[in-house]
């Protein structure tokens, strides 16, 4: 089981937008397990509210995961150091169930396939072993941070 250490040194997300808390299960180059405990102390609920999770930040959290499961062997914690994960496609994704402050997300990511700068994955995500989340197809290729940067600016 990995915490929150190490995923800081793995990827360049911090708070508010690290959305994952621990690893418990990584095979490198095939799958990972990842959990993301839903708070209401979160930004989102700042409000006081308790209306379900926001499904931006659910599949922030997935993909988070999946940028684990591709970061980890060449880690990347600091964005300006290396390449940045973008997202390229995001197909086939279906909403099972509403999540809320409570619960446990526990992600499950596999990759399909990786080719240079790129890669494919897919999974699902469960809270108490039912399917809140299903990808079929998350795609995102890696590009040197200037590519973020608006024309004319250094």
């Amino acid at each position: 089981m990995t915490g929150l250490d190490a995923i800081r040194r793995t990827i360049p997300h911090r708070y508010p937008v690290l959305l994952v808390d621990r690893v418990t299960e990584v095979e490198p180059g095939r799958r990972i397990v990842a959990l993301k405990a839903v708070s209401g102390r979160e930004p989102c609920y700042a409000d006081g509210s308790e209306q379900a999770y926001p499904v931006g930040l659910l599949l922030e959290s997935w993909a988070q995961a999946a940028v684990l499961l591709t970061r980890w062997e060449n880690p990347n914690p600091d964005v300006l150091a290396d390449k940045v994960e973008l997202i390229t496609g995001l197909r086939d994704v279906a909403l099972h169930a509403e999540v809320f402050p409570g619960d446990v997300v526990e992600h499950h990511v596999r990759l399909v396939r990786e080719v240079d700068d790129a890669a494919i994955l897919a999974g699902h995500a469960l809270v108490a072993g039912r399917v809140v989340l299903e990808v079929g197809s998350f795609t995102m290729a890696r590009r040197g941070v200037e590519a973020l940067r608006p024309e004319g600016v250094a």
